[in-house]
């Protein structure tokens, strides 16, 4: 009888048995992870094929952008930061997945499963943050704008303000001098959950606007603070203009 039922199970033995601490622990809720990743990753390219999505704004700037307040010019053409709002972040990251784009996940729960998300789309990851404690990734993301990738992170993440841009976010631009883009989602069918940023959740068959801000560049000699306000004005004024281009194409 054991000997049959252990053949039963047998099928599930890539599964960690969660009560075995410490190592298996961590395998359990590693699969976890992945599993639910695949899940969000499936349903978006649902949501997806089923969207009409329209683009509004140049995502680089040209190869001659005015950059008069950059001290350093940018390694690459087209390289860019992007920056968008924790919130809209899901149904942004499949709109630009496959790009090879590096981006910024916190070391949270949450984190964990925007992590796996981001590789399944083809982003290459830096874990941590731009706030409390995150000069490691800082350097990092620094390092990896050097080897000419594109970067995208929250400012307002991992844990808010919501809609308040940290210091990190310009810090980066004044450091690598690279442009930064702001981008913004606005959908017809969606659900804002109870979460401290009010995340936005993507439903299928609907529509989709995504805007581009112009390149927003960060100089040297720029205060963090005042250049972190204009970046979240920036942000606010992108979202407002993608909310009503949606309502104009719906209303034409």
């Amino acid at each position: 009888m054991k000997e049959k039922i252990q053949r039963f199970f047998r099928p599930l033995a890539f599964i960690p048995n969660p009560l075995s601490f410490p190592k298996n622990s961590i395998e359990f809720f590693g699969f976890i992870h992945r599993l639910a990743a695949l899940a969000v990753c499936l349903y978006l390219r649902l949501v997806g094929f089923t969207t009409s999505i329209k683009f509004h704004g140049a995502s680089v700037p040209p190869p001659q952008a005015d950059a008069e307040a950059a001290e350093a010019a940018p390694s690459g053409v087209g390289q860019v930061i992007y920056v968008i709002w924790h919130c809209q972040q899901a149904f942004l990251i499949y709109a630009h997945r496959g790009r090879g784009i590096t981006a910024l996940a916190s070391r949270s729960r949450d984190g964990e499963y925007a992590a796996e998300l981001l590789k399944r789309f083809n982003y290459v990851l830096v874990r941590g943050s731009t706030s409390s404690g995150g000069l490691r990734s800082l350097i990092q993301l620094i390092q990896c704008a050097r080897d000419g990738r594109t970067l995208a992170i929250t400012p307002d993440g991992p844990k808010g303000p919501a809609r308040k841009v940290q210091k990190g976010a310009v810090y980066l631009a004044r450091k690598t001098g690279l442009p930064v883009i702001a981008i913004a989602g606005a959908l017809t069918n969606k659900i804002s959950a109870r979460s401290w940023d009010r995340f936005q959740i993507p439903l299928p068959f609907g529509k989709a606007v995504i805007a581009y801000s112009a390149p927003f560049y960060v100089a040297q000699a720029s205060s963090l603070e005042e250049k972190a306000a204009e970046l979240e004005k920036i942000l606010n004024e992108t979202e407002l203009k993608a909310e009503e281009l949606l309502k104009a194409g719906n209303n034409s």
